[in-house]
């Protein structure tokens, strides 16, 4: 069971700053998009499992004492490695914003979002801007974070870089507006993003939800987002 710890303040700088760089893609973006619906995303959970699931060898190859966990120590080298020249404060905000259980350790799930989190803030916002991105020599994780960035994209119509319960009405009833999915399910999967319950969904709160939605480990327990 996952725990929600900390006031929401310690999240507000950094999602503050990824809500702006949203804003920036979604103009950079040009309404383009590569989903049309919420089906079209499901149906690219298995890619997206497989993609986050190569993130597993890079986790166990830092987490030195294999507890399971990557402590500060460990992900400072892991940054190291990955030629990512981020401040002290800079790595303390991201470890924080990711540590939600309060643990004062990294576990699997936090670390992709982590890295995620790092990717979309070091890429460009357009297409014809300098590119300095993670060394990691891996075009399937880029292709996966890029089109968990799109799946956002798509997401947010309003362009306002997060999320809020329009959004996801609007995103369930437009493949088909006859069929339109019940208000308890429009909820139900709101809520699992929504985690301070302040009505709105940062894109680090989405990721969370969207790594226990795809099923990053099946044989083990997920985090249950929606508590």
């Amino acid at each position: 069971m996952l725990c929600h710890c900390g006031s929401p303040n310690k999240y507000k700088k950094l999602d503050s700053k990824l809500e702006r760089k949203m804003i920036e893609m979604k103009i950079g973006a040009s309404g383009q998009s590569n989903f049309k619906s919420i089906d079209s995303i499901i149906l690219k959970f298995p890619q997206f499992r497989e993609g986050l699931r190569n993130l597993r060898g890079v986790f166990e190859q830092y987490d030195e004492d294999s507890n399971g966990t990557i402590d500060r120590e460990e992900l400072n080298k892991c940054l190291e490695k990955l030629q990512l020249r981020l401040t002290k404060e800079e790595v303390e905000d991201l470890f924080r914003s990711c540590d939600i259980d309060g643990s004062e350790d990294i576990q699997f799930n936090e670390f992709i979002v982590l890295l995620c989190l790092i990717y979309l803030l070091m890429k460009p916002s357009s297409p014809d801007a300098v590119s300095t991105t993670l060394e990691m020599d891996s075009p399937q994780l880029e292709a996966t974070f890029d089109t968990i960035v799109d799946a956002f994209l798509f997401l947010d119509k309003n362009g306002d870089g997060k999320l809020n319960k329009k959004d996801m009405i609007k995103a369930l009833n437009e493949t088909s507006p006859w069929e339109r999915s019940p208000a308890r399910v429009t909820r139900t999967r709101f809520k699992e993003m929504d985690w301070d319950k302040n009505g709105k969904v940062s894109f680090r709160e989405f990721l969370f939800a969207f790594i226990s939605w795809v099923g990053i480990e099946s044989d083990e327990e997920l985090p249950d987002s929606g508590s």
